[in-house]
């Protein structure tokens, strides 16, 4: 054999015996690479299966199935849930920077109860009949900003609301697309136009689906283009409006909280994120949505704040009775709810619809001697506190002051009824309860904290 053939034939088994070296490293490489890809899988694998059986550990520590997951996922849990209070809210419908809707929301979370009350818009809250002008309205505080607002449903109500939530009438509407529609008894014909307000409402009467554009309709609609309204039976004007909302609001909580609608949650809380504001923390909101689960709309008490219309300079009027109004405070926010004997509650009072009686409590408030010590740091808020149990009949034996505290605290003394109790934290808007010696000065020691 010739000695290139020989250094040909090297060089062929040397780039060979060079391949099978490179071959063997690329398969270890790749070994190696597999076993690393394997490894990382099974480590986040191990790490899901943790985090889930975390998951469902706390889902089941917080009370199991849907409620469970719901308290879960917001970041609450059921000690927290077990003991949350009353919350009031303000809730205000707006339109063109304009307010036509004001309601005050007390939700119960520990029964799942709920009650709302409507605040006719055209309420007087100046200070002299005489002088009366559209600026004494309490819609017309709107402009001012969401306090006035608080300030002067307090002042008409008694009640010591913190929180408000402003829903524009977009929301209204694509809340009810997006749940596909809502189905409503349209109490009369409405048949009204009005291109300032891009508004035109063309509806007949009676059952019926209605999507979001309708729906607002509905619920802004107060009379019809030749002036006829609802009945004087019904509540004519904003009186019938002030019904149909409430009626309304009934039937979209009650087919929001269809299961169906659960896949539409992130579209809902976009609607809220957007459309929607309000000063209330998430950490105060989120313990409550859990609880909405449980929450039946036959719980839900509405009535409206009563009032007498009267015309003052030429402009329209509602004139709020106060003694009228804290008697009808007292009986949607201040007494235990019972449902009648079918099980149903809605309406009270003057509209004609049969009601629930209140769980009955045969003491008088004038009967309660109170000690309000004042741990607010505030001489102001203490008074007002003062006048709000005042102004609810209660008899104040004696004041005092404290070192600031957080709490409001209710100290039973001589062994009052749960309902005493819990009628003055939801007059406050806050409070805890706890026992306490007797003492011949009072049946009860309410200290003002700071979160009053």
């Amino acid at each position: 054999m010739k000695k290139q053939d020989i250094d040909i034939e090297n060089e062929i088994k040397k780039q060979k015996k060079n391949h099978e070296i490179n071959t063997g490293k690329e398969q270890k490489k790749r070994k190696k690479k597999h076993k690393g890809i394997k490894r990382f899988f099974l480590i986040l694998l191990l790490l899901i299966i943790i985090l889930l059986s975390y998951f469902i550990i706390k889902v089941y520590k917080n009370g199991g199935g849907l409620k469970g997951i719901v308290t879960t996922v917001v970041g609450s849990s059921s000690e927290e849930i077990m003991n949350l209070e009353d919350i009031y809210i303000l809730c205000l419908g707006k339109s063109q920077d304009m307010t036509d809707t004001i309601m005050v929301l007390k939700y119960d979370p520990q029964d799942s109860h709920a009650s709302l009350l409507s605040i006719p818009r055209d309420s007087f809250v100046g200070r002299s009949e005489s002088t009366a002008t559209p600026s004494d309205k309490i819609n017309s505080k709107f402009f001012i900003g969401p306090q006035a607002m608080i300030n002067s449903v307090n002042e008409l109500t008694g009640l010591n609301i913190k929180y408000y939530v402003t829903v524009d009438t977009k929301a209204l509407r694509d809340l009810v697309d997006a749940i596909g529609g809502v189905y409503f008894d349209v109490p009369i014909n409405m048949d009204y136009d009005d291109s300032s307000q891009d508004l035109a409402i063309h509806l007949k009467a009676g059952y019926q689906l209605l999507n979001g554009e309708q729906a607002e309709g509905v619920v802004r609609f107060r009379h019809n283009n030749n002036g006829t309204s609802y009945s004087v039976e019904y509540g004519d004007n904003d009186l019938g409006r002030m019904k149909t909302q409430r009626e309304f609001i009934t039937q979209v909580i009650k087919q929001t909280m269809k299961a169906s609608n659960i896949t539409k949650i992130n579209q809902l809380m976009n609607i809220a994120k957007e459309e929607v504001e309000t000063n209330i923390p998430w950490d105060v909101i989120k313990n409550y949505i859990a609880t909405f689960i449980d929450f039946d709309v036959e719980n839900l008490k509405t009535d409206a704040l009563p009032g007498t219309p009267k015309y003052l300079n030429g402009y329209s009027f509602m004139l709020i009775n106060k003694t009228q109004a804290h008697a009808k405070v007292k009986e949607m926010f201040l007494t235990d709810p019972v449902s009648n004997e079918n099980g149903e509650g809605n309406e009270t009072g003057e509209e004609g619809v049969a009601t629930p009686t209140p769980t009955p409590v045969n003491i008088k408030n004038s009967s309660i001697k109170l000690e309000v010590i004042n741990a607010t740091a505030s001489t102001t808020k203490y008074n007002k506190a003062i006048s709000q149990l005042q102004a609810q009949g209660y008899k104040i034996s004696k004041k005092g002051t404290a070192n600031p505290t957080e709490k409001t605290v209710v100290i039973n003394r001589t062994n009052q009824p749960n309902e005493v109790e819990n009628a003055i934290k939801s007059l406050l808007c806050t409070g805890t309860t706890s026992k306490g010696e007797i003492s011949g000065d009072a049946d009860l020691t309410i200290i003002i904290g700071m979160d009053y």
